[in-house]
């Protein structure tokens, strides 16, 4: 039962991160549409977004890891037949969110980046 809610919040949590993400993402159309206007690269401006994206993904995911950790040991009696600290299902959760979390970032930042800068200039 535990393992099945595991499941289900890694699933709500990867959707949620994968909307608040893009959003953030998109909502710099209109920076990125300055940057280019001023004669930014595309490669440049995707690298940027991207790295600012790996970033905070790296953050979150050393808290998340944190957090989850102590909350594991402290429910280490209520799991059966795995350790509190199971490198795999740490390693699949931190794997599954950096993906879903790079791809956010990827995925509108290379859609505003092929946009003509005058549109993402009157993009809001």
């Amino acid at each position: 039962m535990m393992a099945g809610l595991g499941l289900i919040a890694l699933v709500l949590a990867s959707v949620g991160l994968y909307g608040l993400i893009a959003n953030t993402v998109n909502e710099r159309t209109h920076e990125v549409g300055v940057r280019m206007a001023l004669g930014a690269q595309r490669g440049d401006v995707l690298r940027q977004i991207l790295l600012r994206g790996i970033a905070l993904t790296g953050i979150g995911l050393t808290i998340g890891l944190l957090f989850s950790y102590a909350l594991a040991s402290m429910l280490s009696s209520l799991i059966f037949g795995v350790s509190a600290t199971d490198i795999a299902t740490f390693g699949g959760g931190v794997a599954l969110l950096a993906f879903v979390s790079l791809s956010a970032t990827y995925v509108p930042a290379r859609k505003a980046t092929r946009l003509d800068p005058l549109v993402a200039l009157r993009h809001e």
